[in-house]
């Protein structure tokens, strides 16, 4: 089957529906999860609900474009487990680092189990949905649609999967930052503006300075003093392509399956190593 979402995460969402769920099914489903079908959508207190039309069918006597109120829950995850979480995951750099640059590391799943539990789902026990569908099967094609359009909803916004296991993105955020690990990531990742100071030229204007003597021709052209035989290699970036990490991946404009993240780690991986063999 074809990948529906771009993030390993949002696979990973999709991958537990389809295990449990019948093909034909789903990809029924997937026709359900566009503009077009979805007329409501939206998550609140980690419940993800939406208005799905559904099709005009006289077989079954249904002679008006009906409209059906579709459900999908996950199973919360309690607080005093949240605690324990929060703390597996604030002695981890790695860890602490992408959540606090709006990501969900690759690893993170081990500071779940270590309590038991999971942020991404494993089996049908994980899901409770319904539908005011009549179909008699659960999850219909109505939740395979709107599971889908998750699966959407989490490329952009990954902090969704915390909501709807209890927990939202600032409360996260703000456990994470109370850490010794995560205060000194946050002030590594913070702003580091630089105030603006206004000009009367958009160009530098040359300024004279008087010299003492004047140079000899050679002088005038090689310098006074020897040049260094050797470039200092400057420091690299603790974290790379930190201006790009801070908005997060997945931007409006990049329309592509592979991670945008990635993609400018790559890029600025080979401008910072172009010219090292010229050293």
């Amino acid at each position: 089957m074809a990948k529906h979402s771009r993030t390993w995460w949002g696979q990973k969402f999709i991958s537990a529906l389809e295990s449990f769920t019948d093909s034909g099914r789903l990809q029924r489903g997937r026709a359900y999860s566009g503009d077009s079908r979805i007329l409501h959508f939206e998550i609140t207190k980690g419940i993800a609900t939406a208005t799905i039309r559904g099709n005009v069918n006289p077989y079954f006597g249904v002679y008006k474009e009906p409209k059906y109120e579709t459900e999908v829950k996950m199973t919360a995850i309690e607080a005093k487990d949240w605690t324990k979480i929060i703390a597996n995951m604030s002695s981890k750099a790695s860890v602490v680092a992408k959540l606090l640059l709006n990501e969900v590391p690759e690893n993170i799943e081990s500071s779940f189990t270590s309590v038991g539990k999971h942020l991404l789902p494993y089996s049908s026990k994980d899901f409770q949905t319904e539908c005011s569908c009549p179909d008699y099967s659960n999850p219909c094609k109505h939740i395979a649609g709107l599971c889908y359009r998750l699966s959407s909803e989490f490329d952009e916004d990954p902090f969704l999967l915390f909501e709807m296991r209890g927990i939202s993105k600032e409360d996260l955020q703000a456990e994470l930052l109370k850490s010794p690990l995560g205060k000194a990531l946050a002030s590594e990742l913070g702003d580091r503006t630089i105030a603006l100071a206004s000009a009367t030229s958009y160009f530098t204007k040359p300024q004279t300075a008087p010299t003492s003597e004047v140079p000899t021709l050679k002088q005038f052209w090689q310098g006074q003093k020897r040049l260094p035989q050797s470039i200092p290699i400057a420091t690299p970036a603790s974290v790379s392509a930190i201006v790009i990490k801070k908005q997060g991946d997945n931007p409006p404009f990049w329309h592509k399956d592979s991670s945008f993240i990635e993609t400018m780690e790559v890029l600025y991986d080979r401008v910072k190593n172009k010219n090292l063999a010229l050293l």
